[in-house]
């Protein structure tokens, strides 16, 4: 055997070892453009921030699936650029283990169409989330074009969503709906309300408190008025009644 030979050999076994959980590590290559990634953090703070109270998800971004019957690294993997699995503990991981995770897979999975990944999201994604994953709700989104479309599972096959009349599509899984807003994908309440981010919501809580605060002014400012309104009044029915008793009128009796 060659030296050559040997190398391939020794390749070849590598490849074929099931490796131990903590050495699965994602394996995505970085997401294509600034856009991309400023459309995926949105989502991600997004979502943690409405449930940072739950500690029973697991939301993530560019990460690799591994779903291997045989917990091989080097077969049967995936990365969806934003996912999220529902009934499980809400930790870091550095990849996702199917095998580890008691054979989870994500109940909600979105990706970012480019140029170069639009028709296998659109086609081949679409099927292995179908019919491997049986992922309920499948979305895709392009922060470029605006093309936005979403999918929940029923009876095995995905069905398109249709709008809520306002450009929205509702997540089942998530109890949220996805729309445009400002260019990018965000998450809504049922009531339609915008999900914020933490810096919106602060500032937002920020305004209210400044709304309260000019509010409660206003209204001392109001009081003030009418105290001195109040006051003259007074000052004057003294001076009327001074007046009246220079004339000899009794200005109780009057």
């Amino acid at each position: 055997m060659t030296l050559t030979q040997e190398r391939e050999t020794s390749q070849q076994e590598k490849e074929s070892v099931i490796f131990p959980s903590d050495d699965l590590y994602s394996d995505e290559p970085p997401l294509e453009t600034e856009l991309h990634l400023r459309q995926i953090i949105l989502l991600l703070k997004c979502l943690e921030w409405l449930w940072r109270d739950k500690n029973d998800f697991y939301v993530a971004a560019n990460l690799t699936i591994y779903y291997s019957r045989n917990k091989r690294k080097n077969e049967d993997f995936r990365g969806p650029d934003f996912f999220v699995v529902l009934g499980t503990e809400r930790k870091t991981r550095k990849s996702w283990m199917v095998w580890e995770e008691e054979g989870k897979y994500p109940n909600f999975i979105l990706e970012i169409l480019s140029d170069s990944t639009a028709k296998i999201d659109r086609e081949l994604k679409k099927k292995l989330y179908q019919d491997t994953f049986r992922t309920p709700d499948y979305f895709w989104f392009d922060p470029y074009t605006g093309e936005f479309a979403g999918f929940h599972l029923v009876d095995g096959k995905y069905e398109p969503l249709e709008e809520n009349g306002k450009g929205k599509l509702w997540s089942q899984q998530l109890g949220l709906y996805l729309g445009i807003e400002g260019g990018l994908l965000r998450f809504f309440t049922r009531e339609g309300e915008l999900v914020p981010t933490p810096e919106e919501d602060a500032q937002s809580e920020r305004q209210q408190k400044e709304v309260a605060q000019q509010e409660k002014e206003s209204e001392r400012q109001q009081k003030e008025f009418e105290r001195q309104q109040k006051e003259i009044a007074q000052q004057k029915a003294e001076r009327l009644a001074a007046k009246l008793r220079e004339l000899n009128i009794d200005p109780d009796i009057i």
